[in-house]
């Protein structure tokens, strides 16, 4: 089975050589789909070094930025494995909890499997006390038009097949692309599975892109895709 990883970039000089090195160092047939959304430093630059220096990384460039739920409908149709799973290009979620994403996935059980932060993983709540219950919050709220029995609908860990991606036709521009997700999910009667995931996280000072206003545009976003395609 070929896992394709699809990266949304904006902006991640420096962390994207780390992050893409520990996505190849996985045990998989890959292939790793960076999508620069029109990224103001080097990481244009950095993504030509590794696309000529690995043939398993491919990648995409929006001429202007468009945001991440755009960058993930360019990777999404242009994926060429049989599993597709989203990976941030900072450092908060750890490529090696692959393996537990694909569990069931691969025996069967699931079509869509969700990393969890919040299932044993290691969330630093003591440092991220608002994010941590506004994830939290937004998750009751998703589960509550979706009936699903999600602990992190939040979360960036999306594990799916290759033909749901392909058909999701993403609408949302920004961080609302969850919700959505979600619900589309729920609305085709997909079986979504969670599994506990490893979280870093990482402040504002450190380029956190999530606001208050976000977390009103989820909402916003939940009751929308539930009810429209």
């Amino acid at each position: 089975m070929k896992l394709s990883i699809v990266m949304p970039v904006y902006n991640e000089e420096a962390t994207l050589r780390e992050i893409v090195a520990r996505v190849l160092e996985t045990p998989h047939e890959k292939e790793l789909l960076l999508v620069d959304d029109c990224s103001k430093d080097g990481s244009a630059a950095i993504i030509a070094e590794l696309v000529a220096a690995h043939p398993e990384v491919r990648s995409f460039k929006h001429e202007t930025n468009k945001g991440k739920g755009a960058a993930l409908r360019t990777g999404f149709q242009n994926v060429e494995g049989d599993a597709v799973v989203i990976q941030d290009a900072d450092l908060e979620y750890d490529p090696a909890d692959y393996e537990k994403l694909l569990v069931p996935f691969e025996s069967g059980e699931a079509d869509v499997v969700y990393g969890s932060r919040f299932l044993g993983g290691a969330y630093t709540l003591e440092v991220n006390f608002w994010r941590y219950h506004g994830n939290r919050t937004l998750t009751r709220v998703s589960n509550l038009f979706t009936g699903l029995r999600l602990t992190d609908m939040e979360t960036c860990y999306k594990l799916m097949r290759a033909d749901v991606a392909r058909s999701l036709d993403i609408k949302s521009r920004t961080f609302t692309v969850e919700p959505e997700m979600t619900a589309k999910f729920a609305r085709a009667k997909l079986r979504v599975v969670e599994v506990p995931i490893s979280y870093d996280s990482r402040g504002y000072d450190e380029g956190k892109k999530i606001g208050l206003k976000d977390a009103f545009l989820a909402i916003g976003a939940i009751v929308r895709f539930r009810f429209f395609s």
